[in-house]
């Protein structure tokens, strides 16, 4: 029998994710594989641009940890959780095949998430309320070349500070609350997607696509952003009572997470 102690997971209700960007040199998918193995749920969403086909249109990029991510979610999948992805603007070739069930993976524009203390919320990636997306396809393509180069020199500082033994700093994330455009334009988003939850007569709004994780009443509305696994590595959580959490998962483990970790031994949700 293995030496190796078994980890009790971290148990919620929900889980959502966004923005993790695999096939980008930026994604921080160690962090993320990590968060997955240390977890489990009932409900898994996936809220849009998991894989980035933008930047895998410039090279392919994929190392063993992007599929070690993949792996794991389908595993969640065959062991009883039930996931959702819901596309985003960078993985929009997914919009083709929406309402399809690939190895137990649902495939869904968007959806209605039902807590456990009965809110309703809205499930969706939220390029539909990214007026530059909306308005110019050509034009949000070139902001995000060179939003890339920015988050690629984020994740060799990322790699740099792991080795140090430094905890988990972003680059994007601070230049991104400095800049005084980028936070007029996430408070406008916030807005319009608060409005949008308002005019469907739910409770509030689960989405990511900013890479600005928030949680907060906003216009008579619960707005949820669960972030991003390529400058923060936050994920949003429902726990068993029906309470929505923001988890930074940096901040909740050690810094150095390229110690061997042992595999936790997940059980069948029920």
């Amino acid at each position: 029998m293995s030496d190796v102690t078994r980890i009790q997971p971290l148990r919620y209700r929900s889980i959502f994710i966004s923005d993790i960007h695999l096939g980008f040199r930026g994604c921080q998918a160690a962090y993320l594989l990590d968060f997955l193995q240390a977890t489990q749920c009932k409900h898994l969403y996936l809220v849009g641009d998991i894989v980035d086909l933008w930047a895998m249109r410039r090279g392919v990029y994929w190392p063993e940890t992007h599929n070690a991510v993949v792996r794991e979610v389908l595993e969640k999948a065959r062991s009883g959780t039930q996931v959702i992805y819901c596309p985003g603007n960078h993985d929009e070739l997914l919009r083709t095949h929406l309402g399809a069930d690939f190895g137990n993976v649902l495939i869904r524009d968007e959806v209605i998430h039902e807590t456990a203390n009965g809110k309703r919320f809205l499930v969706l990636h939220g390029d539909l309320f990214d007026s530059v997306v909306q308005a110019g396809p050509w034009l949000a393509r070139l902001g995000s070349r060179a939003y890339d180069h920015l988050l690629a020199l984020n994740g060799l500082l990322s790699r740099v500070r792991r080795l140090l033994g430094l905890r988990y700093w972003s680059l994007a994330g601070y230049l991104k609350h400095k800049v005084k455009n980028a936070v007029a334009y996430i408070g406008d988003f916030e807005r319009a997607v608060a409005t949008e939850a308002r005019r469907r007569g739910v409770d509030g709004m689960i989405c990511g696509h900013i890479h600005h994780a928030e949680v907060r009443e906003l216009h008579g509305a619960l707005y949820c952003n669960c972030g991003d696994w390529v400058e923060n590595c936050t994920a949003l959580v429902e726990h068993h009572d029906g309470r929505l959490e923001l988890l930074r998962w940096t901040d909740a483990v050690p810094a150095a997470i390229s110690r061997p970790r042992p595999r936790l031994a997940l059980a069948r949700v029920n």
